[in-house]
């Protein structure tokens, strides 16, 4: 007895065989999977809106207070643009930076309750697990960014306001919030515990900031800072900010330059965590 065929697809349909998917239906697959981690991510902000009030005090105080005080000393070089003017684009970098280096740390905490292996026995792809992640500390980013515009307007700085530079901002900070997210997730991964974690968080952060052009310009730092910056991913954040945010700000690099920086690093970052990510559970 001849085993049974299966039944051919009906006519005019372009299903594809069982067991395998489209190329567009795997993509969008993808993406509602990726999503889904995000917007899972997301609640956790609307369930406690006051890390939104406690995050603004920093950049608060780097502007009312630093940004006033330097803007009238005027000790730095900016050449054309006010110190305020120049310092803003750097201190919402300096958010995105300190927003997304301490992620990681919620990883540990959903390692330690059990998430972290929910999520690896699931056929979510871990590269979906890792950028849902980073979408995640984008969104939270872009809330920094809300705050600083409207700091920045309050002070009289001047700010590109037409809508291609305000879409370049929403990416680049997107973007920013990605990489240092996505690398401290490689952190998480590598140190495992909660309290090693929040050391070499706490040492990374002032190096990096200090050691881009987020404050002062690349020019007056001494020759081997200069060599450090060029390698720092801040300072190709800062300088795509400045040259989007202010109606006189340009460039150090060009834009495209920046942002394929920040597009190659994330790319490689993001293949590094997806690899990584399933040590977290062991």
């Amino acid at each position: 007895m001849k085993p049974e065929e299966p039944a051919a697809p009906l006519p005019g349909s372009d299903s594809p065989a069982p067991g395998r998917r489209s190329f567009p239906s795997a993509v969008l697959g993808y993406l509602r999977q990726t999503l889904a981690i995000a917007g899972m991510e997301a609640k956790k902000l609307l369930h406690d809106p006051t890390e939104l009030l406690t995050r603004a005090v920093q950049p608060a105080l780097w502007l009312l207070v630093f940004g006033q005080v330097f803007t009238r000393v005027r000790a730095i070089p900016t050449g054309d643009l006010r110190y305020i003017d120049f310092l803003s684009p750097g201190i919402l970098s300096q958010s995105v930076l300190f927003i997304a280096i301490f992620h990681g740390i919620s990883v540990i905490w959903e390692r330690d309750l059990g998430i972290v292996h929910k999520f690896l026995v699931s056929p979510t792809p871990r590269s979906a697990l890792v950028l849902g992640k980073a979408i995640s500390a984008g969104l939270r980013a872009l809330t920094q960014a809300a705050i600083v515009y409207v700091l920045a307007l309050l002070l009289g700085v001047s700010m590109r306001w037409n809508p291609l530079s305000l879409l370049g901002v929403l990416l680049t900070v997107m973007l920013g919030a990605a990489f240092f997210s996505i690398f401290s997730l490689v952190i998480a991964c590598l140190v495992k515990t909660r309290e090693r974690f929040m050391g070499i968080g706490q040492i990374l952060t002032m190096p990096l900031f200090f050691a881009s052009n987020a404050i002062y310009p690349i020019s007056v730092m001494p020759g081997w800072l200069q060599a450090i910056s060029r390698f720092n991913p801040l300072s190709y954040l800062v300088d795509a900010l400045r040259s989007l945010m202010l109606a006189g700000g340009q460039s150090s690099f060009g834009l495209g330059t920046d942002i394929g920086v920040l597009v190659l690093a994330t790319a490689g970052i993001v293949a590094l965590a997806s690899r990584l990510y399933p040590t977290l559970a062991i």
